[in-house]
């Protein structure tokens, strides 16, 4: 594959003890310690009551994380082609599905049924932004966001637009989380560009290769990156952070597949 090279014009990330980008530099750069709470997703008024009340905690970080990340950029989310991955979508309404396709009374309900597809965050996110462009769906277990950010640089160099990526996870109820343990909710958003601007972060290059994945220093952030796919991501947001911080250039190695890793080179944008 050859080097693909975008910009990153905004950044969202909400996380445990992390409320967002602001939050999670200050971490990286020491002058504040991770806190030890649980995620705190945002309310999302940009929906409609009736699918406020439909909706679950994955649909509800995914548009919190990906609204954070438009606002971050000051973008039209309305016309933003956009990139969502998770490991495996909302683990909670599959339990309940579950748990009714076992009863007496196995009739899903319609909304359970629509929620249970891999595509809901990103129809949820056209009724909250009104965006009518192009939605993917990627999901690749643990390496599901070197896959969507694969994918998002892809588009957005051969389409020539704005992809905005958007990678959430959240735990699994019982008996379900014994099997796949997701440690809390963690999103991540990437507003990218095929071409620098004045309102560009950073140039990133990304390549494959089957060198070791980056691990971090930081043994909270660390045993964040190891216990939520999603933030696989965190090594690549530090190199960001960095930059921003002391302009400094880095490379870090992601996880993707067994036997292929994502290298992503970072500097900044011309």
């Amino acid at each position: 594959m050859p080097a693909l090279t975008a910009y990153v014009r905004g950044v969202g990330v909400i996380g445990p003890g992390i409320s967002d980008w602001f939050a999670l530099q200050a971490v990286f750069a020491g002058h504040a310690a991770l806190a030890s709470a649980p995620t705190a997703i945002p309310p999302l008024a940009v929906l409609p009551a009736a699918e406020r009340r439909r909706v679950g905690n994955v649909i509800k970080l995914a548009l919190a994380t990906g609204l954070q990340t438009v606002a971050a950029a000051a973008a039209d989310a309305s016309s933003l082609a956009t990139v969502f991955a998770s490991s495996g979508g909302d683990g909670a309404n599959c339990h309940a599905i579950c748990e009714t396709l076992a009863s007496d009374d196995r009739l899903i309900s319609p909304t359970r049924f629509h929620n249970s597809v891999n595509n809901a965050a990103s129809g949820y996110w056209g009724i909250a932004t009104g965006a009518q462009a192009p939605s993917s769906i990627i999901c690749a277990y643990d390496g599901s966001f070197a896959a969507g950010l694969l994918e998002a640089l892809v588009q957005a160099i051969s389409e020539q637009r704005p992809v905005l990526l958007i990678a959430h996870d959240a735990p699994y109820p019982e008996p379900l989380r014994a099997v796949r343990p997701i440690a809390d909710a963690f999103g991540v958003g990437l507003l990218l560009t095929a071409q620098a601007s004045a309102a560009g972060q950073a140039q990133i290059t990304l390549a494959l290769t089957d060198e070791t994945v980056n691990s971090l220093a930081n043994a909270p952030l660390e045993a964040l990156r190891q216990g939520i796919p999603a933030a696989r991501s965190l090594p690549l947001l530090a190199c960001l952070a960095r930059l921003q911080r002391h302009a400094e250039t880095g490379r870090v190695v992601l996880d993707y597949l067994d036997d292929v890793r994502l290298a992503v080179s970072v500097k900044a944008a011309p």
